[in-house]
């Protein structure tokens, strides 16, 4: 695995979603860095993609009310415990889940293991409420999928709450998750 700057060479043989990803940062002028790499669809996968990147990928959790009527997108660090409890009360929603595969697809256009903020760009009607734990707002630069998991993007976290957001039309809620037992 190696890091390059910016989009690949070719996008021929990515995924429509994936191309869609580095022509909308390119137009907003967000410089990303870029590795490409076996699928990786969980946690223990991305360690070593880590390395590559220089930067903790963020955990993207896509989660939904009982009744599905609100979603939700929430980025926290990678190596922080998620607890439904601790997130519920902060946004006033019992019973959250994890949405279901159809779901991330419609609103986010992304499949289980490639959750990213990068899907916001592809919900229109901003279905999809995001949270962002209060640790990742204070690093640097964060680590994400480009909707897709065989690849892994590096960019400033200024750049994506003040540019890419933005360009969304979403904004953002903070929470606070300790994560402990």
């Amino acid at each position: 695995m190696e890091l390059h700057l910016g989009r690949p060479e070719s996008t021929e043989w990515r995924l429509p979603r994936e191309a869609r990803t580095y022509d909308f940062l390119d137009k907003l002028g967000i410089e990303y860095y870029r590795t490409d790499h076996e699928a990786a669809s969980t946690m223990e996968a991305c360690n070593e993609i880590d390395g590559i990147l220089g930067v903790v990928i963020c955990k993207n959790l896509f989660l939904c009310n009982r009744q599905k009527t609100n979603f939700y997108l929430l980025m926290m660090p990678g190596d922080k415990k998620f607890k439904t409890k601790e997130l519920s009360s902060q946004i006033g929603s019992a019973r959250l889940s994890f949405a279901e595969p159809e779901d991330m697809l419609k609103y986010l256009d992304i499949e289980p293991g490639s959750v990213s903020v990068m899907g916001l760009m592809n919900d229109k009607d901003h279905a999809v409420q995001l949270l962002i734990d209060e640790d990742v707002l204070k690093e640097e630069n964060l680590g994400c999928h480009p909707c897709v998991c065989t690849s892994s993007l590096r960019l400033k976290t200024s750049d994506v709450i003040e540019k890419f957001l933005p360009a969304t039309g979403h904004s953002y809620k903070t929470v606070h998750l300790v994560g402990e037992d």
